[in-house]
């Protein structure tokens, strides 16, 4: 399907494909790997034309389409449907063109190859993708302009799954996806009845879906069958192949080098060695594993504090007046390791801002401990980075006082080492951006790191790698990621964010996945008289949650009413002075009389609050 041959491009002198040669098998799905840095990127873009190489060439099919995610997220007033529908150009046009044409015979063509490309079910299958990719159906009719940058790249890729091209070119499409999205993409994929070529870091998305891996290294592609699984053991038998290769040719060069250093001066043997060092000179060395820097994480140890670091009881949190996640009761220990799972909209990265003590809860309490430390990484951390200045010059501005050698020191945890910690910030590849964001905010040894998708543009290898410091830093950690292969090894407690609240998930990271996918409802089908009655069913549960939210909602402003007349009764009882004139007027005893009978009240209040709200959360389940 796809032929690459000699392709040698160069960019800004530096060489990153060198006569890099390739054949892809029809309809297969390859994962494009490689290390931060290697030239994926720029090899997908001379596979989309985007990019002329300097030699070399790429075939396909005549007539072939492709499709490329586009960098640029849609936007304007258009909606998801209509943007994803939009897609198909050629359905499109047939349609605009059979609505203004009166020609019997080109109209009869025209819905020939309207029913020949199923253009009758398009709308059904977009609103599918859409929903797939996390839109309900009223997200799926809202102006674009009214999402933000991450969703609107989500439509981008419905759009181009919905066009169906041939070759399909996907650059790290789950970047924007949360959990249950990635795992909707990875089974689209597997039925998809084309060639895929896409760039990925995640391992366990690798083995669900493609059945090929093409090695970017060095400039040069290798095509091993399988997926990541299988490329790492051919991979590591290959490089012991290797390994036992340059040991072998490196003892034959040190015999071959005493033979013509004890010989050379010898007439009668000057031949032998004279021709044993023309043999040495053509001996090509067999190159050996890099030791790359990059591959470095070590996150700086804190001083020990005492449990719990955080403990919230009932707490509520949201922006301005509206809170977005409540009754949050939850206890973070030192050595904890915490997972947090759940939709991209159900409060995740709120909860984590929360912990972060960038956001302060709005009811209920929160301890901390005062000598605690947070690191707090996100992406955004990463792209604010001064792209003209350099990782040294980031660090020293944020430790001050230090000397350059405590520094260097910090930044030779992460990689940056020699050349690297003076090269600007704007020549750096995402994976390296990613790394100095880490090294900044771990530069005073945090006693909690919260990190909010850290593994987006990092290679395989170095999530390995950040895995393993994980598992060696002795502070607590609470994670957001998509990447379920970091969850389940860096991860011990799983805490499930949805219905506007927080909970621990009691189960496992398999658990949940199969909970997602909905293994556990039955595998049959159901027929018309059950569809009909699951809709029945599902009638009377809306119906049943409006009259619950109505409540739970009265029970709230009640309750809210009752506390604020509690704490006015609290102030005249203690200060008189400042005190409701009517309340002021009443003796001690009246006023803790009237205290103990809001007390009860609220009491009741909050029962039946409570039992509305888990009502109300048993209807959405």
């Amino acid at each position: 399907m796809l032929n690459l041959t000699d392709i040698t491009l160069r960019l800004g002198g530096r060489v990153i494909l060198d006569a890099a040669t390739a054949k892809l098998p029809p309809r297969s799905r390859v994962g494009l790997i490689g290390r931060n840095g290697a030239g994926k990127t720029s090899l997908v873009r001379v596979v989309a034309g985007m990019s002329e190489p300097d030699t070399g060439k790429v075939e396909m099919p005549r007539g072939s389409r492709l499709g490329y995610l586009a960098q640029e997220a849609p936007a304007g007033e258009a909606t998801p449907f209509e943007t994803v529908l939009a897609a198909d150009t050629e359905r499109a046009a047939l349609l605009a063109e059979a609505e203004l044409s009166h020609d019997p015979d080109r109209l009869g063509d025209l819905h020939e190859r309207l029913n020949a490309i199923d253009a009758h079910s398009a709308p059904g299958r977009a609103a599918r993708i859409l929903q797939g990719l996390g839109f309900d159906e009223t997200m799926q009719h809202q102006p674009l302009d009214g999402f933000s940058g991450g969703w609107r790249m989500r439509v981008a890729l419905g759009a181009l799954l919905f066009s169906r091209p041939d070759l399909l070119l996907l650059d790290e499409p789950s970047n924007h996806l949360d959990l249950e999205a990635v795992l909707w993409l990875e089974d689209f994929l597997r039925s998809y009845p084309a060639t895929i070529l896409l760039v990925s870091h995640e391992r366990d998305f690798l083995n669900n879906v493609v059945d090929h891996i093409l090695h970017l290294e060095r400039g040069k592609l290798t095509l091993y069958p399988g997926g990541y699984d299988a490329f790492e053991r051919q991979r590591a038998e290959r490089q012991a192949q290797l390994a036992s290769a340059k040991a072998k040719q490196q003892a034959e060069r040190e015999k071959l080098q005493d033979y013509v250093a004890r010989n050379s001066a010898r007439a009668s043997t000057a031949k032998q060695a004279q021709s044993r060092a023309k043999a040495l000179a053509k001996m090509q060395p067999i190159a050996e594993l890099v030791d790359d820097p990059s591959l470095t994480f070590d996150f700086p140890s804190p001083d020990a504090l005492r449990p719990p670091l955080i403990t919230l009881d009932m707490a509520s949190v949201g922006y301005s007046e509206t809170p977005i996640l409540q009754r949050l009761n939850l206890r973070l220990d030192p050595d904890d390791r915490i997972a947090l799972l759940g939709r991209n909209g159900n409060g995740k990265t709120t909860l984590a801002r929360l912990l972060a003590a960038q956001l302060s809860p709005m009811a209920g309490g929160m301890a901390a401990s005062g000598k605690m430390r947070v690191g707090y990484f996100t992406q955004y951390q990463v792209e604010e980075l001064d792209r003209d200045e350099t990782p040294l010059q980031h660090m020293t501005s944020l430790m001050r006082g230090a000397t350059q050698s405590a520094v260097r020191a910090q930044l030779g945890r992460f990689g940056f080492s020699g050349a690297k910690a003076t090269t600007q910030v704007g020549k750096l590849s995402g994976g390296e951006r990613a790394r100095l964001a880490l090294a900044l905010i771990t530069r005073d040894a945090p006693h909690l790191l919260i990190l909010d998708e850290p593994t987006n543009h990092l290679d395989v290898d170095t999530r390995e790698a950040l895995i393993q410091a994980l598992t060696a830093y002795e502070g607590a950690v609470v994670i957001v990621s998509h990447d379920r292969h970091m969850i389940e090894m860096a991860a011990d407690r799983l805490v499930l964010v949805d219905a506007g609240t927080a909970k621990e998930f009691d189960g496992t990271i398999e658990d949940y996945l199969a909970l997602v996918l909905g293994k556990e409802a039955a595998s049959a089908k159901p027929d018309k008289g059950e569809r009909k009655e699951a809709r029945r069913a599902a009638a009377e549960a809306r119906e049943k949650g409006q009259a619950l939210k109505k409540r739970a909602k009265e029970a709230e402003a009640e309750l809210a009413r009752l506390n604020d007349q509690r704490s006015r009764v609290d102030r005249a009882m203690f200060d008189p002075a400042g005190a409701d004139p009517a309340l002021a007027k009443l003796t001690l005893t009246e006023l803790m009389k009237r205290r103990g009978e809001l007390g009860k009240r609220i009491e009741t209040l909050e029962a039946a609050w409570l039992d509305a709200s888990e009502a109300l959360e048993r209807v959405a389940a």
